[in-house]
């Protein structure tokens, strides 16, 4: 692990204290489903007597993928460029909920094909596009550390501006089968267990796509090591995002974790400091079936099931008014004895 992170687990000496103040709100023990085990963690993280949740902010990565001349997207490689340029106009789904719900939305090119001039638009570009994992590394290990300390640098330049809650989001035409190789690799899980169709493809695209990540896979047999397997078949956006949890678990920042793209991105992290895992909550189960293997190898418990699979953070986004719920109840709810409630 690069000395840059330092990690430490939740501090779990408040726990029973925090849960007894959970518990002693005026509602039968654990009536708030759910919402008491987010509150309880977001308490253990921030260790103040108040939560607070004033910040929400959300990072869009960009980056293409080498391996979509392979065909495995119904979409080419043109349309990332293209979904950028809609974020940043401000009509995708992304936008639509941050606006709804009160998040800050900044988009991140990680390495489009072809840059955007743009002063909305954070560039910390690692190239334009990957290699394609099916037959070479995607990305050289200078690019993935680099990739790494920019995640990592823009995550904290937000902390340090205020943010309070981080979560990401993703842009980047096959991405899916990146996500995808990274999951059967980590996990050890056979591709056809892991794999889904993205963006919609058919059944012989679907076949194609298996094949090119089982070739993808064997390339990288054998090596365990989670840094060398997110440069072998990882994307630019994927490494970035990798480095900004590192860095918000270092500092302490609770983070809201998307659908599948960012769900691997977070099991990079996890391997490489396990206790970044205390400081993710989980937004979403994404109707791409791997996710479900994903989530399992965090030991992790979304918030909703609503057959989400577009991606941009969208189910991070939709998540924010649980964990405002849980915030408000904690911070406001009052106990039995100040209501002068029996039981």
């Amino acid at each position: 692990m690069p000395a840059l992170y330092s990690i430490s687990a939740l501090d779990r000496t408040a726990q029973a204290q925090i849960q007894a103040r959970i518990d002693n709100k005026t509602k039968p023990l654990g009536a708030l489903g759910q919402l008491e085990p987010l509150a309880l963690q977001l308490a253990l993280i921030q260790q103040t007597p108040t939560l607070r949740l004033s910040n929400p902010t959300l990072l869009v990565f960009a980056g293409d993928h080498g391996v979509a001349a392979e065909g495995v997207s119904i979409a080419p490689a043109a349309v990332t460029r293209q979904m950028v340029l809609n974020f940043l106009a401000g009509g995708a789904a992304i936008n639509c909920f941050c606006r709804t719900l009160g998040w800050q939305l900044k988009v991140v090119d990680a390495g489009i094909l072809e840059p955007i001039d743009d002063p909305r638009l954070i560039t910390q570009r690692l190239g334009a596009g990957t290699a394609n994992l099916a037959l070479e590394s995607a990305m050289s290990q200078t690019q993935c550390q680099q990739g790494l300390q920019l995640g990592a640098a823009l995550a904290r330049r937000e902390i340090a501006s205020g943010a309070d809650l981080l979560a990401f989001g993703e842009m980047g035409i096959a991405n899916t089968t990146s996500a995808t190789a990274l999951l059967a690799a980590l996990t050890g899980a056979p591709v056809a267990a892991c794999i889904g169709r993205g963006t919609g493809i058919n059944d012989t695209q679907l076949a194609h796509k298996q094949a090119l990540i089982e070739q993808a896979v064997a390339r990288v047999a054998g090596q365990t090591d989670p840094q060398v397997l997110l440069a072998e078949l990882g994307g630019f956006e994927l490494v970035q995002i990798c480095g900004a949890i590192l860095a918000a678990a270092e500092a302490r920042v609770p983070m809201l974790i998307d659908g599948f793209i960012v769900s691997a991105a977070a099991l990079v992290a996890c391997r490489i400091a396990l206790a970044c895992r205390d400081y993710m909550l989980f937004s979403h189960g994404s109707a791409e079936p791997g996710h479900a293997r994903l989530l399992a190898a965090m030991q992790a418990e979304p918030l909703l099931d609503l057959g989400l699979r577009l991606g941009e953070g969208t189910g991070a986004a939709l998540a924010l008014p649980l964990l405002q719920a849980a915030v408000s109840f904690y911070n406001d709810m009052a106990s039995f004895e100040s209501a002068g409630v029996t039981v």
